[in-house]
């Protein structure tokens, strides 16, 4: 099985721009479906995104468009919205994150492509959903983020809020748009029904909260931020060595134990206030500064060393230069190289969904493509009916 040819039969129309909407095709470009990346005549705006370039190409804009095709067309313009409606007939999925009624106003709402093609899958991304009171506010990664709960939980208790990283409430929606669409496919599969897909960055952020919400719903207290402890287990943070940082989580009493005999602390063990992890939570900053102090004794890889031998769950803490010549992140393919037509080689993230048994995960990639480079061929393949996928209107 050539895994880079899993969805080779799937057709997507994709309207998105920016992170959210790119990140969620590009699942499926990576696994062979056509997505044809529809581009106003400016381009994507993340085209235009940076520092850093190269060689005039936007790191940001290259990270997650490979696979696709790109196509240029004004949908404020009759003819340009005329070549969506001719597309979307023979497509099976149309994935949009404009602001919600936006498709509407141009006449290429749900009701609209589905009266073109019945089993017509649209995915909608938006900030806050096609419904409720923020409906029309923009969506922003950021913004989600604060409202989303957390900024809430993240940092320090008493600093100022703190944004993860990573643009999450983006990538995370993404994520759920293209599990959205999977179901939606499987249930044209067995009823021939098209679907809506609804989802918003601040929905994600909400799904996210797990046992956080749950103990918020069981006794009303808001939760704050530990820095990197958990607020249910300990010791489970980052601690700080004697030359670096590194993570421990001490999932368990057995490991507890183990923990104690890593640490040559044996007594600790025996200790009441540690006995359990309800004990050991209770009594977290004695026994966070006593672990500290004991770690500061050792650089990090003696101590992971010394964890990892009695199998207590640890690893360092990895700056991007460490991440990307890490062996097991090397085995994974989790950094592949692409060539480039203008740029050469250049390396890209990989896809961490792997089958197993399976080959060409990425040997087959293209690069993401240069604005409006397939134009002439996607159109002249639409008036051709190339695109026609079947069980759908004619």
């Amino acid at each position: 099985m050539n895994s880079s040819r899993l969805l080779q039969d799937l057709v997507i129309v994709d309207l998105t721009r920016i992170l959210s909407g790119p990140y969620c095709t590009l699942y499926f470009a990576d696994w062979g479906a056509t997505v044809i990346k529809i581009e106003p005549p400016g381009g994507d705006d993340t085209r235009r995104w940076g520092p850093p370039f190269i060689d005039g190409e936007s790191a940001y804009f290259l990270s997650v468009n490979r696979n696709k095709k790109s196509v240029v067309l004004d949908l404020k313009t009759d003819e340009g919205r005329q070549h969506l409606r001719d597309l979307v007939i023979q497509a099976d999925v149309v994935v949009e994150n404009f602001r919600p009624g936006t498709l509407d106003r141009w006449g290429l709402g749900y009701e609209a492509l589905k009266a073109l093609n019945s089993g017509i899958i649209l995915a909608s991304i938006s900030g806050f959903g096609q419904d409720g009171p923020y409906r029309d506010l923009p969506g922003y990664d950021l913004i989600a983020q604060g409202m989303g709960g957390l900024m809430a939980v993240t940092g320090t208790f008493g600093h100022s809020p703190v944004k993860a990283g990573f643009s999450l409430a983006d990538i995370g929606a993404g994520m759920w748009a293209a599990l959205g669409i999977l179901t939606a496919l499987y249930n044209r599969e067995r009823t021939g029904q098209g679907a809506w897909v609804d989802v918003s960055l601040l929905d994600t952020m909400i799904a996210w909260h797990t046992y956080l919400a749950q103990n918020y719903f069981a006794t009303g207290r808001d939760p704050v931020p530990l820095g990197n402890a958990h607020p249910s287990i300990c010791p489970y943070q980052t601690f700080k060595a004697q030359d670096d940082y590194l993570n421990i989580a001490v999932g368990n009493d057995k490991l507890w134990r183990d923990f104690c005999e890593a640490l040559d602390q044996r007594a600790w063990a025996d200790d009441p206030r540690f006995t359990t992890n309800a004990d050991r939570v209770e009594h977290r900053e004695i026994l966070v500064d006593m672990i500290e102090e004991v770690l500061a004794t050792r650089p990090v890889t003696d101590w992971i060393e010394r964890l990892k031998s009695r199998g207590v769950p640890c690893g360092p803490v990895y700056r991007f230069s460490d991440i990307y010549r890490d062996p097991q992140v090397e085995a994974r393919s989790m950094k592949v190289p692409l060539q480039h037509p203008r740029l050469g080689n250049i390396w890209q993230v990989g896809n961490p969904v792997k089958f197993r048994g399976s080959e060409g995960n990425w040997t087959e990639w293209t690069p993401p493509p240069e604005l409006g480079e397939h134009t002439q061929e996607v159109l002249s393949a639409v008036s051709s009916n190339l695109f026609r996928t079947t069980g759908q209107d004619t």
